[in-house]
């Protein structure tokens, strides 16, 4: 048995041409342009990398990209007092700070001074509430994009058993609510979960997010599960060789020889959170501007 490949690459394609449709059909009824302001302080550079990819992919679909970049050491007050500026800034439907801030910068702070209704990254507080009331709002980018993976593999979710191995608040809580929302049965698990590995083999869906490279086993794996492995993680260089390859939180080769359907790392949830992140900024602008 080998596991069907989730591809987060093609699927991630799929939205983004249906968000790059949409946007110029807006466009040519005379409605306007989304546009998506990325702030990034410092010079990190992962950082970099991705917010570069996000303005590429923003200009690809249509969207207008404004792009801040602020140095290491600015004040916490500077930064605030442009989120404000952005806050006001008609043209911007979508404002999202890339994180991790520099250690002198409270980042709550940061995420509470956006607009709710701006905030595409979906980490605002109003937002995260809405999500746990079901009510209408931004959802985070990797969540979402999760689920839709799930999505491509059952039409429905009802009834299945889901087990989300970590709590945090970017990926495991928003992401067990989603599930809730299709009637999943949710468990989460966490570094103090008794007995980890039986919890696991009791899901239907397995979603691994706790940033610790191929810490899921294949024996912990029910045969036939759905595996979401969220993390991405560089491992040490082999000898010679210049940096180390990239692997999630699952121990893949292990997983797809047990597993009915498994996203890779790299290539699976990583390209769903930028073209979510797209369909966010989308759903802001046109809740914004009344448009259906």
């Amino acid at each position: 048995m080998s596991a069907r490949i989730i591809d987060g690459k093609a699927i991630a394609q799929e939205l983004r041409d249906a968000i790059a449709a949409e946007v110029a059909g807006i466009a040519a009824r005379g409605g306007g342009q989304p546009g998506l302001a990325v702030v990034l302080v410092g010079n990190d550079p992962a950082s970099e990398v991705y917010v570069g990819s996000k303005a590429r992919q923003t200009v690809a679909v249509g969207m207008r990209s404004f792009e801040y970049r602020l140095p290491a050491d600015v004040p916490e007050a500077d930064l605030l007092a442009l989120v404000d500026r952005l806050n006001r800034d008609d043209a911007v439907d979508g404002i999202l700070v890339q994180l991790p801030l520099p250690g002198h910068i409270d980042a709550n702070r940061v995420i509470e001074a956006i607009d709710p209704d701006k905030d595409v990254d979906g980490f605002h507080p109003v937002n995260a509430g809405r999500l746990l009331i079901g009510l209408p709002g931004l959802v985070p980018c990797t969540p979402l994009g999760s689920l839709l993976l799930l999505q491509s593999v059952h039409h429905d979710l009802s009834g299945l058993s889901a087990v989300v191995v970590g709590r945090s608040n970017i990926v495991g809580k928003p992401l067990a609510q989603l599930l809730l929302q299709q009637n999943a049965t949710v468990t989460i698990a966490h570094s103090r979960t008794r007995d980890l590995p039986a919890v696991c083999r009791g899901a239907d869906i397995l979603v691994a997010a706790v940033g610790r490279p191929e810490m899921v086993r294949g024996d912990w794996i029910r045969p036939g599960a759905t595996v979401i492995d969220v993390g991405i993680n560089r491992l040490p260089p082999a000898p010679g060789a210049a940096k180390g390859r990239l692997v999630g939180d699952v121990a893949f080769e292990e997983a797809r020889t047990v597993a009915g359907a498994i996203t890779p790392v790299p290539g699976g949830v990583g390209p769903m959170t930028i073209a979510c992140l797209l369909r966010n900024t989308l759903q802001a602008f046109k809740a914004r501007h009344g448009v259906s």
